[in-house]
């Protein structure tokens, strides 16, 4: 019978090169896995698993895969990335939106139900391949559709994310002038009708932004003109994050102490400003103010979910590359609750700051605090910027936001482009390695992402960046995502084996909680609040106004299918492109190698328990989203 082309990856998983002394495997964390994320060497035993051992010879003109020059590189990196714009701008929105005190309750659930266990699983399966997110599914090679879908929606996440930074830069450089720009009625841009009282004063904020920075247009159809002081910006940002993203993560590693840490001095600063401004304390309350009726809405556990997703940055691959550059004996479940525990401190953290503000801005101007309160840029570009406006010595606060603003997000940024990078050279084998091989890679991915940005600094830019925000890197592509993770390590891998291996690394095994999680409670809940956005789908609308035309949903929803599909169509590209029968292709073995396909991938029983349990958590989740 001839050899499946599976063959090869599963033998590259089953054996390892390893160093064996009194009959112990003996990691020293370097170099243990081969270019590709495949491990190298000779068989090792079924009960060892697909262990990563030391001593990997380094292929010729391959150079030794790099390492954090110390651990808290990694932290900080972790940190900058994970802990972005979402903890500043909407969980403080959610918060108060949600009920308040009451919203912890569903978000801290969902810190352990699935925040934790994925963010851990990431990291820990990047450190075990030392491979990035497409080379670490060589653990199940039928699988590695999953790798090339964390890697479309980091592109996408990549090309429209970075358009926060640009509007931020613009709004950072503007702050600097004697008086802002957006607080007179005496700019080209203001109506006849602009009156500097606090109804139409902040309808010039408003106009601002739409009038001046985006001059957006009427709809999708009509892309109009390029912004040249928006795309000078935007040059600027892309310009800034290859400069960090270039020499890789030992140059990485030293600039997010600065990008990471700096944020916390604004917050802090900004805090101090805030609690002494009248109105302070009502705007504090109004955000932790417990409302118990909303405990019971579905959407307030559905808004707690996908906050807790999108704000640990799950589903992109970047976690995994940043693992990937760990020592194998990292204690990285350590590192996991360290983590979830900043990142969502933080954005508990910056409700007292944002909402401090918005107390302060609606005791000023006699209104209640609800119509002040907004989500994501309507309180970056349009609330806080007619805050600070109010107070004395304006620009040097509207300085301080702003540059806030931009140290989050471009820490996050070039996180981002540095996991898309990592995936996409870990593809390379040895023998076309080069010199300047990553400085090229991060030089196209840069350019790349920049050419299609130049479609959102456009009159009609604003329609296409709302376009990528929903679909391409939304809720229900990282949900999908999210689902396949725990489903491939827990039901294909298999949990005990992957709970082996991190013993192997960090020396103990983790508490079974995360087994669990991964096996049963994580995959529901992800497939659960999935089902929900499903069902609850609405046509996309910006400002609730402006429908979008047929096609521009037809666009949407390619974003979403480009990263989705990446699954199952790898699952039926291997399977269709092996030879002999379905039941052969998951059972023949490479006797050269001593490996059998049925030894990693499970063969037929795996397929059909994969498929059963997710026939069952459809079913459950569907119950109790119904």
């Amino acid at each position: 019978m001839e050899k499946s082309s599976l063959d090869a990856d599963c033998c590259a998983l089953n054996t390892v090169l390893v160093e064996e002394k009194r009959g112990h495997l003996i990691p020293n964390g370097n170099a243990h896995q081969g270019v590709n994320g495949t491990l190298n060497g000779g068989p090792i035993s079924a009960a060892a698993g697909a262990v990563s051992a030391a001593g990997a010879e380094k292929r010729q003109g391959f150079p030794e895969r790099e390492t954090w020059t110390r651990q808290m590189d990694f932290m900080m990196s972790c940190v900058g990335f994970a802990v972005g714009l979402g903890n500043v701008w909407r969980f403080p929105y959610l918060c108060y939106k949600n009920g308040g005190g009451v919203f912890l309750i569903p978000y801290v659930l969902f810190i352990f139900l699935g925040g934790i266990p994925i963010f851990f699983l990431e990291i820990a399966l990047g450190q075990f391949m030392k491979a990035g997110s497409i080379n670490v599914w060589n653990i199940a090679p039928l699988f590695k559709g999953l790798g090339y879908a964390s890697m479309v929606i980091v592109f996408f996440c990549n090309t429209y994310y970075i358009m926060v930074l640009a509007w931020g830069f613009y709004y950072l450089i503007k702050s600097f002038n004697s008086t802002l720009p957006w607080s007179t009625c005496d700019n080209p841009w203001n109506t006849e009708n602009c009156i500097e009282i606090f109804l139409l004063s902040f309808m010039n904020v408003i106009l601002h932004l739409r009038n001046k920075v985006l001059n957006i247009s009427d709809g999708l159809d009509e892309p109009g003109v390029i912004n040249w002081e928006l795309m000078l910006c935007l040059m600027a940002v892309w310009v800034m994050v290859y400069f960090c993203v270039w020499k890789g993560v030992k140059s990485t590693g030293k600039i997010v102490y600065f990008t990471a840490t700096f944020p916390y001095v604004v917050l802090i600063i900004l805090l101090v400003r805030g609690v002494t401004l009248p109105g302070a304390y009502d705007g504090i309350l109004y955000y932790v103010k417990p409302d118990w009726s909303k405990l019971g809405e579905a959407q307030v556990w559905i808004d707690a979910g996908t906050q807790i997703f999108f704000s640990y940055a799950i589903g992109l691959g970047a976690l995994t590359a940043l693992g990937s550059y760990n020592r194998f004996n990292n204690d990285c479940y350590k590192d996991a609750f360290v983590l979830a525990l900043i990142n969502s401190g933080t954005s508990f953290f910056s409700g007292f700051v944002v909402f401090s503000i918005l107390g302060f801005m609606a005791s000023e101007q006699g209104v209640d605090i609800s119509k002040v309160a907004e989500s994501g840029p309507g309180l970056a570009f349009i609330a806080y910027p007619k805050a600070v406006s109010l107070m004395p010595v304006a620009p040097v606060w509207a300085a301080l936001f702003f540059v806030m603003l931009l140290l989050l997000g471009l820490d996050s940024q070039f996180v981002g482009v540095e996991g898309f990078v990592t995936g996409i050279l870990d593809l390379f084998p040895g023998k076309y390695y080069m010199r300047y091989q990553r400085e090229i890679a991060v030089a196209i991915c840069c350019l790349l992402c920049f050419i299609i940005d130049l479609s959102m600094v456009t009159q009609g830019g604003m329609y296409v960046f709302q376009l990528f925000d929903y679909y391409s890197a939304s809720g229900m592509t990282l949900l999908w995502q999210a689902f396949w993770e725990c489903v491939v390590v827990a039901w294909v891998y298999g949990a005990d084996r992957f709970m082996d291996d991190i013993a192997r690394m960090i020396g103990y095994r983790p508490f079974p909680w995360m087994k669990w999680c991964w096996s049963f409670i994580t995959p529901c809940v992800c497939m659960g609040i999935f089902l929900f956005h499903l069902l609850n789908y609405k046509p996309l609308t910006y400002n609730n106004v402006y429908v979008y035309p047929w096609w521009g949903e037809v666009i949407g929803w390619c974003l979403a299918l480009s990263s989705m599909l990446c699954i199952p169509v790898s699952l039926v590209y291997k399977l269709s492109g092996a030879k002999g029968t379905f039941r052969e292709v998951c059972t023949i073995s490479s006797y050269s190698n001593h490996c059998s396909i049925s030894q990693h991938i499970r063969g037929v029983e795996s397929i059909e328990r994969v498929a059963l349990f997710m026939l069952i958590v459809i079913n459950l989740a569907h119950f109790i989203v119904q």
